[in-house]
């Protein structure tokens, strides 16, 4: 699929998907209290200069002090209900005193937030739906709605846990789907084998990540992280900025799964495996890595950064000139545009709902043209969405007659 078609398709789904998150409000909330916004570099710079001055707490006294088990805690970091600070080289998220103060004084206190990120299985989620346990499987794996975690079972098979209030909110819209035949399109694409869940959970994940980052070199390793090491490499070819990604990639709240299973579970659905989604993720990639470079350089051994720096733009400049002029500016508006919306929005589980009962048909049709992410740009043939070869060189990306450029 060409990169504009990823760019409109992927618009068109994040316009639906805008009316139908839950979790929305709050996290808008939570970015407007942080003063994010597009181009907001030096104001993100402020933030987190600022909050590294404020008083802090670790994760595991927030939880305590507002009542969550950690589970809880981490649901309600992901969702943006809770707010979070980290500093500029990584490490993990600690969270402000004025921040805990704040919930506690929220009506509800303590048990709407635990109700808010409350969790449930297969089992539970199908008797709250009032529907039998394989049909609620077959309409989260035609991505009707997104889990929000999982865990291992003792047989180490992946469990996938969904949010409630997102539940009830989509028998509320679409009571059509949990009785009476399935739509003809749905029913075939789950012969077919299709199963939305772990990639609508990856998008997810980066989408919310991505917009909790203040920082453009953590944004760029959120990215960086749903590709597989051979991917990277292809995209970022400088080892020390590799290696400066690795390090301040968000870290979970609690840190990473001590479980050597849980973490090979990880590993196993972060990278993305569609090649519609590896090339959204490779445009992510290159759009928030040119950000990160304007904002400052990574560091190299030796501490020469203006050297490597130097090293660093010429090869970009470089790759931007493949294709002619065009395509170099072509790249250039569309960083542009990215920069406007790509960190405006939250994310949100992929349940984009046009119509009625073809309403999960539709979005796994959508989901499958182009990728589950977030989207800049409007949906229609905008102008500024990259097209020629430059931006595709720079994506090192491989063609029918070998790598782009």
């Amino acid at each position: 699929m060409a990169v504009s078609g990823v760019l409109r398709t992927n618009a068109g789904l994040r316009s639906v998907r805008a009316d139908s998150d839950p979790g929305r409000g709050e996290a808008a909330q939570v970015d407007a209290r942080a003063g994010a916004g597009a181009g907001g570099a030096d104001g993100a710079s402020g933030r987190d200069e600022a909050a590294a001055t404020a008083p802090t707490v670790a994760a595991g006294r927030a939880a305590r002090d507002l009542g969550l088990r950690r589970a809880e805690f981490e649901i309600a970091v992901h969702l943006g209900l809770i707010e979070v600070v980290t500093a500029r080289d990584g490490g993990r998220p600690r969270v402000p005193e004025e921040e805990i103060a704040r919930l506690r004084k929220v009506p509800g206190f303590p048990g709407g937030m635990a109700e808010r990120v409350r969790t449930v299985g297969t089992a539970e989620g199908a008797a709250l739906l009032g529907i039998a346990p394989a049909r609620f499987t077959r309409l989260a794996r035609a991505g009707c709605f997104c889990p929000v975690t999982f865990y291992l079972n003792r047989y180490r098979a992946v469990v996938w846990l969904y949010l409630a209030d997102e539940l009830s909110a989509f028998a509320a819209r679409e009571p059509e789907l949990l009785g009476g035949r399935a739509p003809v399109e749905m029913r075939a694409l789950l012969e077919s084998g299709v199963d939305r869940r772990p990639r609508n959970w990856r998008s997810q994940r980066i989408d919310r990540l991505v917009s909790r980052s203040r920082d453009p070199w953590a944004r760029a390793a959120v990215q960086a992280s749903a590709l597989d090491p051979v991917q990277l490499a292809e995209v970022v070819d400088d080892p020390y900025e590799r290696a400066y990604l690795a390090r301040v990639r968000p870290e979970p709240v609690f840190g990473r799964p001590a479980s050597p299973a849980a973490r090979e579970a990880m590993a196993e659905l972060l990278p993305a495996d569609d090649p519609d989604e590896i090339l959204w993720r490779r445009v992510g990639l290159t759009l928030e890595l040119d950000r990160a470079r304007e904002d400052r350089p990574a560091p190299a051994p030796g501490g020469d950064v203006a050297a490597h720096a130097t090293s660093v733009r010429g090869r970009a400049g470089a790759a931007r000139s493949v294709g002619g002029g065009a395509g170099g500016a072509a790249a250039g508006a569309a960083a542009g545009v990215a920069a406007g919306a790509g960190r405006a929005d939250s994310a949100s589980p992929v349940v984009p709902v046009p119509h009625r009962a073809t309403a999960c048909v539709e979005a796994s049709r959508v989901a499958a043209a182009g990728p589950p992410a977030g989207a800049p740009g409007p949906a229609g043939c905008a102008p500024g969405l990259p097209r020629g070869r430059g931006l595709l060189a720079r994506l090192g990306w491989r063609g029918r007659g070998g790598r782009a450029g």
